[in-house]
């Protein structure tokens, strides 16, 4: 297992992967949108967003974390969005999840974030599993969204 940037190179291996995530929120995203998102994550400069892929013993992508930054006026500070984080079903349980974390960490505390933030479904049981297996602490706040 290994964990790197992503490159777009990768793009093919993955939107399947952005397709079941997709699903399992049960979005259906346009392929197309998908693959520009894609190509604008992993040509970004890494202080704005970052693509982390998870790879297995084949080096076949096996998961990602797409991440980007905002500005936390509470913290002071810029801190680190991990935005979406998916591990292929056939290969959970391998630490592929955990790693893709604590790479995305890596790149926040070496820019000198206090911290990173992320968000999950109330009955994405298995995540959460994930997250406190981290050292991750559920907040108190509820996510809303307006639909421009």
């Amino acid at each position: 297992m290994a964990i790197r940037e992503a490159t777009i190179d990768d793009i093919p291996a993955l939107m399947p992967l952005f397709r079941g995530y997709a699903e399992f929120y049960e979005c259906d995203p346009d392929a197309s949108d998908v693959e520009a998102l894609l190509n604008e994550v992993i040509e970004a400069p890494e202080d704005v967003a970052y693509l982390l892929v998870a790879t297995d013993e084949n080096d076949q992508v096996v998961g990602f974390a797409n991440n980007a930054w905002k500005w936390s006026s509470l913290r002071g500070k810029r801190v680190v969005l991990l935005d979406d984080l998916f591990v292929h079903p056939d290969a959970r349980g391998g630490g592929h999840a955990d790693a893709l974390i604590e790479a995305t960490a890596d790149v926040a505390r070496r820019s000198g974030a206090p911290s990173i933030l992320w968000y999950t479904a109330h009955d994405n049981h298995r995540a959460q599993a994930v997250y406190d297996r981290v050292g991750g602490t559920a907040g108190d706040y509820k996510e809303y969204e307006l639909t421009l």
